[in-house]
């Protein structure tokens, strides 16, 4: 069976990473020195993290699984994570004593806790421990989308790297050699779609993409259709016709959108809030739009009926001219 695109085009090579010039630099300075503090990655998911890490690792200690650890912090929340039994080496019963066994191959072994974030309080005060305990024979990699979530005992023992969303020039450079490599036919305004859609967010990119060249072509159409998205254009000509008095055709456009699209109310918000600084309008009004935008939000998160507070946004919008 073949493999997602996103395992299938992950690099294997720090080198071959794109969009973290900086962070790549300072890794590639550790596996020259054939050593590594304690490390915390931290951003936005699709950044990045997961691959730096393993990257690293297989740089600095080649491909022994013996050797290196990948821990996922969310599916073992608790203290159990230092204690449960590791399923991926029959050797091995605890994150603890993998720590403290000398390694096969190197200086020390790896161990990679993906979202630490997640972990407890508790867990995270029983690895402080461990991380101080065993530096002799392992390295510790925490990856975390808040890094404000770790405590400061760990931050205060690890390099922090802050990875950064990944350029949109850099995420279509990237999916082009992907297409090519894969012979799918695709146009240049469904990798824009693309872009759009993914926010910086790499992952999820070349998800898209993969999920639009099984339909037969990347163009917008189809992209727009996986990722329940609604065109820009559509999003702005819904707000201008509010704020122009046409509240009966502001109202057809949010059928269309919401219908055709099958886009939530919550959707239909975050959609606005990011295209209203894209419009040709005063700032004062940009602001008062924003605001009303931020309380039709927090009436939907109350529980109100979404139509009936999308319409009323689309009234008040209508007022301010």
């Amino acid at each position: 069976m073949e493999l997602p695109w996103t395992e299938k085009y992950r690099p294997h090579k720090l080198k071959d990473m794109v969009g973290q010039d900086a962070i790549v630099d300072r890794l590639e300075a550790y596996v020259k020195a054939k050593s590594m503090p304690h490390m915390m990655f931290a951003g936005p998911a699709g950044t990045g993290k997961t691959t730096a890490a393993i990257c690293l690792a297989n740089e600095l200690i080649g491909s022994t699984k013996q050797d290196f650890l990948e821990l996922n912090a969310s599916d073992e929340r608790g203290i159990d994570i230092m204690r449960s039994k590791n399923q991926q080496s029959k050797d091995v019963t605890s994150l603890k004593d993998f720590a403290r066994t000398k390694p096969i191959i190197g200086n020390f072994k790896i161990i990679f806790l993906d979202e630490a974030d997640s972990l407890t309080t508790d867990a995270q005060q029983a690895l402080r421990r461990t991380m101080e305990s065993y530096t002799s024979t392992c390295r510790f990699i925490l990856s975390c989308n808040y890094s404000s979530k770790i405590i400061e005992p760990i931050q205060s023992r690890c390099a922090i790297f802050r990875f950064k969303r990944i350029p949109k020039e850099k995420i279509k450079e990237y999916l082009e050699g992907i297409v090519k490599k894969e012979g799918a036919h695709y146009e240049e305004s469904g990798l824009d779609a693309i872009l759009y859609a993914a926010e910086g967010d790499m992952r999820k990119a070349v998800n898209i993409l993969q999920s639009a060249a099984y339909l037969g072509k990347v163009s917008e159409d189809n992209v727009y259709a996986i990722t329940t998205r609604a065109r820009p254009e559509d999003v702005k000509n819904l707000m201008e016709l509010a704020l122009s008095g046409k509240f009966v055709d502001a109202r057809n456009m949010l059928d269309k959108i919401m219908i055709s699209y099958g886009l939530s109310g919550e959707d239909v918000l975050l959609q606005m809030n990011r295209e209203v600084m894209n419009m040709g309008i005063d700032d004062k009004i940009k602001v008062r739009i924003i605001d009303l935008i931020g309380e039709a939000n927090f009436t939907l998160v109350e529980g109100a009926n979404e139509r009936i507070q999308l319409e009323a946004l689309l009234a008040r919008m209508m007022l301010l001219k």
